[in-house]
């Protein structure tokens, strides 16, 4: 018999009912630290105060009026968005896959405005996740994830990464844009090199073609700057934000030049609930604390710190860890032993991370831990690779 709540997650046999900074706490008042972060979305941790205040002070103001009227909160958030990025307008959603869909369709409007609507397709790359939807998860491209669901949607051509002949191979008169992460997350935390990001820039220059950037895991501080392209210096004509940007409230974003966005006019695309005032409240909260000086490199020196102890966690236990790969806070564990095993001995341990393909464990903690949290993190990681080292040594 089904249950009430419909059974697409397989979920671990744990409840939370509150948490505070980087832990968790279960029903039982169990703490867990939490290295997983909502998948990367809670960035300031739990509870942070700012961000309550700002929720909470909305929340007996005003929740929700449609965007048929100006919204002040919102206006301001893409005022700030636009100032700190490559952008010069945004589209504000609920979710990551609704930020990729309205970056879809703007690559294909811009074509169609310029006189060329026979350019629809886009060149994605393998490994990659964009979202749940049928229009994202075909320009992911990814088997496991289509299957089920008939037969892939139109317009989207696949290349492996950093494999620039193939990406030149792709490109067609039909071509539109280019889509890729800067760092593949659920792909296996795997960051694309500076080389490729500006090869796709010149090739999308050339060829008349717009870039998007999927920055919905590996935005909004998680690199240790606001957007991972800015490592590079590479800037997209567009861009899909989500995740961390709400810091646990449901929001997404799509960012864009004039360029590229000059077929986004009225009654061109929309959402309901997109950049309500509930969300713009918290969006906004976010970029306060983000922005204060000091805030990046804080997260640059933790993670630099995290991933020299993970290093020494690998050299010991050569038999469970492969590598350590990754950037900033989006770091991963590449695992000899199965990653679910290795998921599970660390929430014995009270510890939480999530996986990832290629057997990977990700370790995306939120970006306001210190040295303490690394040290914990690192003794139940032992204490973990212990467990399976030696379960491995038995078998």
């Amino acid at each position: 018999m089904v249950t009430p709540v419909m059974p697409t997650y397989a979920r671990a046999e744990l409840v939370f009912e509150r948490g505070e900074g980087a832990y968790l706490y279960s029903a039982d008042g169990e703490a867990y630290l939490d290295f997983a972060s909502g998948i990367a979305v809670t960035a300031l941790g739990h509870a942070h105060p700012h961000l309550v205040k700002a929720l909470s002070d909305q929340a007996g103001k005003l929740w929700h009026t449609s965007n048929l009227f100006r919204i002040d909160g919102q206006e301001r958030l893409a005022a700030r968005l636009v100032a700190n990025t490559f952008a010069d307008t945004v589209f504000f959603g609920n979710s990551g896959a609704e930020a990729v869909e309205c970056a879809l369709k703007m690559a294909r409007k811009y074509h169609d405005e310029t006189g060329n609507p026979d350019r629809y397709r886009v060149i994605a790359f393998e490994g990659s996740f964009h979202g749940r939807t049928l229009a994202t998860l075909a320009a992911a491209g990814q088997e496991k994830n289509l299957a089920g669901f008939g037969p892939a949607m139109d317009g989207f051509d696949h290349v492996p990464t950093e494999d620039l002949d193939a990406l030149k191979s792709a490109i067609t008169d039909e071509t539109a844009a280019i889509i890729i992460e800067p760092v593949q997350g659920e792909g296996g935390i795997r960051p694309v090199s500076e080389s490729f990001l500006r090869a796709i820039r010149d090739l999308a220059d050339e060829h008349g073609l717009l870039v998007i950037y999927d920055e919905i895991q590996c935005g909004m501080g998680r690199t240790g700057k606001l957007f991972a392209y800015e490592w590079s210096g590479q800037a997209p004509d567009i861009m899909a934000v989500a995740k961390g940007i709400g810091g646990g409230f449901p929001m997404g974003a799509c960012l864009a030049t004039e360029r590229a966005a000059v077929g986004m006019t009225a009654g061109s695309h929309g959402s309901t609930f997109g950049g309500n005032p509930l969300a713009m409240a918290v969006g906004n909260a976010m970029l306060d604390v983000q922005l204060e000086d000091g805030f990046f490199d804080r997260v640059v020196a933790v993670s630099n710190h995290l991933r020299q102890q993970l290093a020494m966690i690998a050299d010991k236990f050569g038999d469970v860890v492969e590598e350590v790969r990754g950037t900033g806070l989006m770091l991963g564990l590449k695992c000899k032993v199965p990653n679910g095993d290795m998921i599970a001995a660390l929430r014995d341990q009270n510890m939480l991370a999530v996986g990832a393909g290629d057997n990977v464990v990700r370790l995306l903690p939120p970006l306001i831990i210190d040295e303490s949290h690394v040290g914990d993190a690192i003794g139940k990681l032992e204490s973990a690779c212990a467990t399976l080292s030696s379960e491995s040594a038995s078998s």
